[in-house]
């Protein structure tokens, strides 16, 4: 059986390449061994925990909000049960809806596990041990990623768990360390403390969100404390092992004393690796750097010729909509036409409450560069919008040039940050002055005017301050 393009792996990036270059009339296939399209994003990521983290939310504001909305409420209670089967569903509907994007677009499903017999063949192998071979005259290496874990640990997916397992849990824990503050740490750990988990949140670096604006990550350590979280930093974990029927935790903090925790889970959220297990990609010489990612051009094709790849498994953020951009710009260049990707105005999301978002550059990677900037804030607690809906926790943050006033870039930590973080882009994008972007209408009231006062303060013409 012969395509013009093989894709393996059906997570966002994957399937998007796959739908793009279908629309363009490549006959295409994806080869996937699991039971269900979707990637870890659709079934162990993005897609189930915004539910969890949605559900979480609406229980804790039930529990510490409503009453000063005049919603009065003898008793609130959580079936986790439930809770954990509405994700299932939500996943399940999602599930349904890739295979028929598959369906519609005329896409082959090859339910196996594939690896290179050479750069234009590959070897499928079925789950009954059965094998077939296909020829490709692309093939599209968009196998994801795993979580990662630290020396020391031994992850038994039973009480030393990653997101994948605490996405499944059969019980609400009574305590959690989280191991790491980054995006899935904050997020997991904000879950599970809404919902009465006792949490505690281990962090190496001295911030959360290390790889964010360092303000966000000061902000948000103090607005997941208030939820009851604990945020310890600059704490290195040595060792999690198991005693009788808890976790136990141990390590040294920056000033190199000791420490010791217990609780009946661990959650492991040290970021994820690269996924090229049982590929062949020896067999081929694939090249690979010292990180596991593989190596690719300015066209994502590797160094063998018409072997490419995407998303996790090469350098970058791993983030869907990166791997997704990725996916729709191969298609593209295996067309002849001429896409284009700035990855710098690829924004990144932390799903908490409020939820956090930025793009572009931080305010110390300037610094670092010596770029002469101008900053404009604008607190969510003098929004209008936000007093109403009593979500004025954060700020919006605009750094811009100082000499030709170009947004360099936007962060922000508030309500509805996932969604103003859009305009952001757009704005960045099209190469938007703070003075040009500040100069448009805005609907009143909203949180987007956030943005609107922020870039007007970069010139110290707030009006809303």
């Amino acid at each position: 059986m012969k395509y013009d393009v093989v894709v393996i792996g059906s997570g966002p990036g994957g399937c998007v390449c796959a739908i793009r270059c279908a629309q363009l009339g490549m006959k295409t296939a994806i080869v996937e061994k699991y039971d269900v399209l979707g990637g870890t994003c659709t079934n162990v990521g993005c897609i189930p925990s915004k539910t969890v983290l949605d559900s979480s939310e609406h229980f804790y504001n039930a529990n510490t909000l409503f009453e000063e909305h005049g919603i009065e409420m003898d008793f609130v209670s959580l079936n986790f049960k439930k809770m954990m089967e509405r994700k299932e569903d939500v996943v399940d509907q999602n599930n349904r809806g890739v295979a028929y994007l598959m369906k519609k677009n005329k896409i082959a499903i090859h339910k196996a596990t594939a690896s290179f017999k050479d750069s234009h063949t590959l070897v499928l192998t079925a789950d009954d041990g059965s094998i077939t071979e296909i020829s490709t005259s692309h093939t599209v290496i968009a196998t994801g990623s795993k979580p990662n874990t630290i020396p020391g640990i031994s992850i038994d997916k039973k009480r030393i768990i990653t997101s994948t397992e605490a996405l499944s849990l059969k019980e609400l824990p009574k305590s959690m360390i989280v191991i790491g503050g980054g995006i899935i740490g904050a997020e997991m750990g904000s879950v599970f403390a809404r919902i009465g988990t006792e949490v505690t949140i281990l962090e190496y670096s001295d911030g959360l969100i290390p790889t964010m604006d360092r303000e966000l990550g000061k902000n948000l350590r103090r607005v997941l404390r208030k939820t009851g979280i604990t945020v310890h930093l600059g704490y290195k974990v040595e060792t999690a092992q198991m005693v009788g029927d808890n976790v136990n935790v141990t390590g040294k903090n920056k000033k190199s004393q000791p420490f010791d925790f217990t609780a009946d889970y661990c959650l492991v959220a040290t970021g994820r690796k690269p996924y090229t297990k049982d590929l062949g990609l020896e067999k081929i010489g694939v090249q690979l750097d010292g990180g596991g990612r593989v190596i690719t051009d300015e066209n994502l094709q590797t160094n063998i010729e018409g072997v490419y790849a995407i998303g996790d498994v090469v350098k970058g953020p791993m983030l869907a909509h990166k791997a997704m951009e990725e996916g729709v710009y191969l298609a593209e260049k295996l067309d002849g036409q001429k896409p284009f990707i700035n990855y710098n105005k690829i924004p990144s999301v932390v799903y908490t409450w409020p939820e956090v978002a930025g793009v572009g550059s931080t305010e110390e990677l300037l610094k670092e560069e010596g770029v002469n900037y101008r900053v404009g804030k604008f607190p969510f607690k003098a929004s209008s919008r936000a007093r109403v809906s009593m979500d004025t926790e954060g700020f919006l943050k605009v750094l811009a040039d100082k000499e030709t006033d170009e947004i360099l870039g936007i962060h922000v930590i508030g309500a509805r940050a996932a969604d103003i973080i859009a305009t952001a882009v757009t704005a960045m994008e099209y190469r938007a002055t703070a003075e040009e972007q500040a100069d448009m209408s805005y609907a009143h009231p909203t949180f987007m005017e956030a943005l609107k006062n922020a870039c007007l303060d970069v010139h110290g013409r707030a009006v809303d301050m």
